[in-house]
């Protein structure tokens, strides 16, 4: 598959709300940072790898004007509804098809520090030449990317508890491929420790040396909650 016949979606919550699973190692300032510099790897991952397009679905204009900076569309956010991720993808999914008509789609997490435009084209290569298809993360359960090479038929995003399992029941094939970076969505210290290991995107690898991770912030977070400040868990 041409990566350029592959329009891909990615969806970002308000980034003061972001991450909350790392809060026992970074305060939420730089929580918010961290988001946005994992997204810019991410979008400029896709890019690189010659993806005819990146739109991002968020409600936040910092996020917005960050990706614009990047060359990648933005989609605003649907809002409230009992599945917003799900939704939010499916609305931009809609959007990028009535801008450039009945192509293939692909979801992306927003938080791949890690990936490699390598492993997109690779991926795309090793994918079915019709139907849909999904990486699992790499804890096996979560699904890192959702595709759909079939310009008539709907995105229908199944995110979040057990999606891997889930997109698979609905028909989705599941791509064996030696992808880390792609497989590697960030939400603990433990799976941010292990992007480290990997070798990061510049932006997050500039955010990390900024705010001294792991040592520097972690250390700064003790001594501020041990001195009675509140602190976001």
């Amino acid at each position: 598959m041409r990566p350029d016949a592959v329009h891909a979606v990615i969806a970002v919550k308000n980034l003061e709300r972001a991450k909350s699973r790392l809060a026992e190692v970074l305060p939420p300032a730089d929580r918010s940072r961290l988001v946005l510099a994992m997204l810019s790897d991410t979008v400029h991952a896709a890019l690189a790898a010659g993806i005819g397009s990146v739109t991002v679905v968020t409600p936040d204009s910092g996020v917005a004007a960050a990706v614009h900076a990047l060359g990648a569309a933005t989609h605003p956010d649907p809002g409230a509804a009992a599945d917003g991720l799900n939704a939010a993808l499916a609305d931009a999914a809609e959007a990028v098809r009535d801008r450039h008509g009945a192509v293939d789609l692909l979801a992306l997490q927003a938080d791949l520090p890690a990936l490699r435009a390598s492993e997109l084209t690779d991926m795309l290569a090793a994918a079915p030449a019709t139907g849909r298809a999904l990486v699992a993360d790499h804890t096996g359960q979560g699904t890192a990317a959702l595709l759909v090479r079939d310009g008539r038929a709907a995105l229908s995003p199944l995110f979040g508890t057990d999606s891997a399992r889930r997109h698979i029941d609905s028909g989705a094939k599941s791509l064996d491929g030696d992808w880390p970076g792609l497989r590697l969505d960030v939400d603990t210290p433990a799976d941010l420790r292990a992007a480290v290991t990997l070798g990061l995107g510049p932006a997050t690898t500039a955010l990390l040396r900024d705010i001294g991770w792991p040592q520097h912030v972690h250390t700064d977070l003790m001594r501020r909650c041990g001195a009675g400040h509140m602190c976001a868990r």
